[in-house]
C-alpha cells in the first residue's frame, strides 16, 4: 500500500506507514500517511532561501506564463487524477469540479495577470496625487511582494481545487507556497502535487506539501509570512487567535462553512419556471459533492403558502437521484468523503431533529455497487422548521453533507430575518421574477453575505449556480464564514502584496513604480517615439507635436462624418445659453485630432492601437483655439507573445496631453498600443 509522503526541502520525506485512509465507496484501503515527523524549520528555511528568490527572480509575467504552462499539464494528465479522486466519493462531474476546476483557476490567474500585471514585481497603483503646489512633491501607492511565505491550510472537500485557487494568486504574488491538506483525502493533494513537481515548471521552493500535521510551524512564521485556512468556523477561530499569530500580526485569511441560504422570492408561484429553477438549484446543492461544499444551500427559505408545493417538488427531484458507486452507470451522487464524516452528519442531523421534522430521507439507504454497504453514504435529508424564527439550533448547526432545512416565511420581511440568523454567509441566492423585489432584498442581504446570485429564467440559460466560486469574484464572506476574501480576479493577488505609499519628485515616483509620471523628467528625443521597437523605448521618451487650430469647417467635417449634431457643436444661439457661452469642438474630434498630431503614419514598430484608458475632457475647445499634443512612453509590458512569423511584441502605454494655446489641459488619457521587438 503506498505511503503518502510530505515534499519539503525539496525531496519526498515518507516511508513509515502510520494512518490508514480508506475508500469512501468500499472502505477498502488506499493509502497511508507517513510516521515520520517533520522540520518545519527546514521547511521555511528552504522556502525563503530557495523558493523565494527563485520566484522574485521572475516577474509578474513571468510567472503568469508558468502558471499557464502548468495548467495545460495537469490538463494533459487529468484523467490520472479522476481514477484517484473516485476513492474521495465523488462523481464524475463531482471530480470535474475539483481537478478541471483547479486547473482552469491556473488558466484564469495566467490570462488575469498577463492582462493586468507588470513585467517587474513593483505594481503601481496609481495615479500619482500631487501633494505641493509647484509640481514638485507627489504621493502614490505600490504594491511589492512581501518576501514571506504563505501557508494554506485546506479542507477535505475539494484536494486540488483548495490547494490551486490558492496558489494561483500566491505564485503570481512571489510568495512560496507550503499547502497543509486534509488528511481524509491527502492522497489526491499528494498526487497532483507530484505532478506539478515532475513538469520541471515550479522554481524550487515554490511549493511544499504537508501530510499530516503542522506541528509548531506556525510557531515560526513571521511578520512577513501570510496563513489562509479553509475549514470549520471552529478551527478557524482557534488558529485565528494563535499566539504567534497575533505576536507579529500575520495575516490569517479564514474561508469557514457557513449557513448558506436560499431565498424563494415572494412573487414566485408554483407555475412559474422560476419556481422549479429554485428547486433544482437546492437539490443540486444537495448532491453535488454530496453536499460536502462550504457554498451548499443549508437554509432554504420559502414563502408559506407554496411549502407542500416545494416540498413536493423536492421530494419527487430527490427521489430520481440515485445514490452510489460513481464507477456504475446512472449514479448522480456519491458518497461523503469519509467515515468520520458520515458520522459527523448523522449526529448533526440528530441535532437538528430535535427541532425539525425530516420530510424526505433520514433512513438507511442502500446505495448501488458492490461493497458499498462499508462505503461512507448518506442520503439526502430535507428537515423543516415550521417555526424557524423560533429556534436557534437551524441557525447554527451545520450537517457538511446533502441535507437542507426548509424555513417558511409569511413577508419579506421575516424572509430577510431568517436570512440574517445566519450570523454571515459565504453566498445566498435569490430567485425571482420582480426585479423591485431584488433590488429590495439584494442590498439588505448584502451586508451579511459574500456573493449574491439572483436568478431568473433569463440568467438560468448561463448561471453557474448558486456554490460555484468563480475565479473572477470574491469568495468568502463576513461574521461565521470567516470574515476572509479569497479570488476575486487580481484582488487575490493584491491581498499577498505589500501596500505601501511613496512620497516624492515625480522623477523620483517614475523611477520606483516603473511608469511615467506626469512631472516627471521627460527624454526629448530627434526619433519619434512610434519608430523604436519595444526593447530600445525608453520609460518618458516624450514627443511635443505641432500645433493645430481649430476651425468651424473641422467642427462641420466632423459632425457629417460622425453624424453626430449635438446642440453644442452647431447650434450658436442655444450655446450662448450654456456654461460655455459658445459653441465648442466635439470632444472626439480633439481625440481625433490628437492622433493627427502624434501619429508617424509610415509602417514601423507601433502595430495597433486597441484601446484607450482614462480618458477626460477637461477643457472645452472652442472654434479659433489651438491645441497641441504631448505624448509620453508611460509603461511598458512584455507579455512575452510573438506573432505567427515569430517576431516578439509587448504593449506599451502612451500617456497623452492635449493641451490649447495657454498651455491649459484640455483632454488627458491613455493610449494602449501593440509594439513590435527587433528582429532576431
Amino acid at each position: 500500500m503506498t505511503v503518502l509522503q510530505s515534499f519539503i526541502g525539496g525531496r519526498w520525506v515518507g516511508s513509515q506507514a502510520a494512518q490508514t485512509l480508506r475508500s469512501a465507496i468500499n472502505g477498502q484501503a488506499v493509502a497511508q500517511t507517513h510516521a515520520e515527523a517533520l522540520d518545519f524549520g527546514e521547511a521555511l528555511h528552504f522556502a525563503r532561501t530557495t523558493g523565494l528568490p527563485a520566484l522574485l527572480a521572475l516577474n509578474f509575467q513571468q510567472r503568469a506564463q508558468i502558471l499557464k504552462a502548468l495548467a495545460k499539464y495537469i490538463m494533459e494528465r487529468k484523467e490520472q487524477l479522476y481514477a484517484i479522486s473516485a476513492h474521495t466519493g465523488a462523481t464524475r462531474a463531482d471530480s470535474w469540479v475539483d481537478i478541471e476546476g483547479g486547473a482552469g483557476t491556473l488558466f484564469a490567474y495566467a490570462s488575469m495577470g498577463s492582462a493586468e500585471l507588470p513585467s517587474s514585481n513593483v505594481l503601481h497603483e496609481g495615479p500619482a496625487v500631487p501633494l505641493g503646489k509647484k509640481g514638485g512633491f507627489a504621493g502614490t501607492h505600490i504594491l511589492v511582494p512581501r518576501r514571506g511565505v504563505v501557508v494554506h491550510i485546506n479542507a477535505f472537500n475539494f484536494p486540488i481545487w483548495g490547494l490551486l485557487e490558492k496558489f494561483a494568486p500566491s505564485f503570481l504574488a512571489g510568495m512560496p507556497t507550503i499547502g497543509k491538506p486534509a488528511t481524509a483525502t491527502s492522497y489526491l493533494t499528494e498526487a497532483v502535487v507530484r505532478m506539478m513537481n515532475e513538469s520541471g515548471l515550479l522554481p524550487p521552493g515554490a511549493l511544499q506539501l504537508i501530510i499530516g500535521g503542522t506541528g509548531d510551524l506556525l510557531d515560526r512564521l513571521t511578520g512577513s509570512d501570510v496563513v489562509t485556512f479553509t475549514g470549520s468556523a471552529d478551527t478557524a477561530a482557534k488558529l485565528r487567535v494563535h499566539p504567534n499569530v497575533i505576536r507579529h500580526s500575520i495575516p490569517f485569511n479564514a474561508e469557514a462553512d457557513s449557513l448558506n441560504c436560499a431565498i424563494l422570492g415572494p412573487d414566485v408561484s408554483p407555475d412559474d419556471e422560476e419556481f422549479d429553477l429554485f428547486v433544482k438549484e437546492v437539490a443540486r446543492e444537495m448532491t453535488v459533492k454530496a453536499g460536502q461544499k462550504c457554498t451548499a444551500i443549508r437554509r432554504s427559505i420559502v414563502p408559506a403558502q407554496h411549502l407542500d408545493a416545494v416540498i413536493e417538488r423536492l421530494s419527487k427531484r430527490l427521489a430520481g437521484v440515485v445514490v452510489g458507486d460513481p464507477a456504475i452507470e446512472g449514479v448522480r451522487m456519491g458518497a461523503l468523503a469519509s467515515h468520520a464524516q458520515q458520522a459527523d452528519v448523522a449526529e448533526r442531523v440528530a441535532l437538528l431533529r430535535q427541532s425539525a421534522e425530516c420530510v424526505f430521507g433520514g433512513e438507511p439507504i442502500s446505495p448501488r455497487g458492490e461493497g458499498t454497504e462499508a462505503g461512507a453514504f448518506f442520503g439526502p435529508t430535507v428537515l423543516l422548521a415550521r417555526k424557524p424564527l423560533e429556534t436557534t439550533a437551524v441557525h447554527d448547526v451545520e450537517a457538511f453533507g446533502p441535507v437542507t432545512t426548509l424555513m417558511p416565511y409569511s413577508d419579506i420581511e421575516e424572509a430577510l430575518a431568517l436570512a440574517a440568523r445566519g450570523q454571515g454567509s459565504l453566498v445566498g441566492s435569490l430567485v425571482t421574477r420582480n426585479p423591485q423585489v431584488a433590488a429590495r432584498v439584494v442590498p439588505e442581504v448584502a451586508a451579511l453575505h459574500g456573493r449574491i446570485l439572483v436568478l431568473d429564467r433569463e440568467a438560468a440559460v448561463e448561471s453557474t449556480g448558486h456554490g460555484s466560486p468563480l475565479p473572477m469574484l470574491k469568495h468568502g464572506g463576513p461574521g461565521r464564514a470567516g470574515g476572509g476574501e479569497e479570488l476575486g480576479g487580481i484582488r487575490a493577488v493584491k491581498h499577498l502584496l505589500q501596500r505601501t505609499a511613496v512620497q516624492g519628485s515625480p522623477t523620483m515616483l517614475a523611477a520606483v513604480t516603473g511608469e511615467f509620471v506626469r512631472g516627471a523628467a521627460r527624454i526629448e528625443t530627434e526619433v519619434h517615439p512610434f519608430r523604436r521597437c519595444f526593447e530600445d523605448l525608453q520609460i518618458g521618451e516624450s514627443l511635443t507635436t505641432h500645433r493645430r487650430t481649430v476651425s468651424e469647417a473641422d467642427i462641420v467635417n466632423f459632425g457629417g462624418i460622425s453624424g453626430d449634431y449635438f446642440y453644442m457643436h452647431f447650434d450658436e444661439i442655444a450655446a450662448k445659453d450654456t456654461q460655455f457661452g459658445q459653441r465648442i469642438a466635439h470632444g472626439y474630434f480633439v481625440l481625433s485630432a490628437a492622433a493627427g498630431l502624434f501619429v508617424s503614419p509610415a509602417p514601423g514598430p507601433v502595430l495597433a492601437n486597441y484601446g484607450l484608458d482614462t480618458l477626460r475632457f477637461v477643457k472645452p475647445v472652442a472654434i479659433g483655439d489651438t491645441i497641441q499634443a504631448r505624448l509620453t512612453a508611460k509603461r511598458k509590458i512584455d507579455r512575452m507573445k510573438v506573432d505567427d512569423k515569430g517576431r516578439g511584441q509587448g504593449v506599451v502605454a502612451w500617456d497623452v496631453e492635449v493641451l490649447n494655446q495657454d498651455g491649459e489641459l484640455v483632454a488627458s488619457y491613455d493610449i494602449l498600443t501593440l509594439v513590435s521587438k527587433r528582429s532576431v
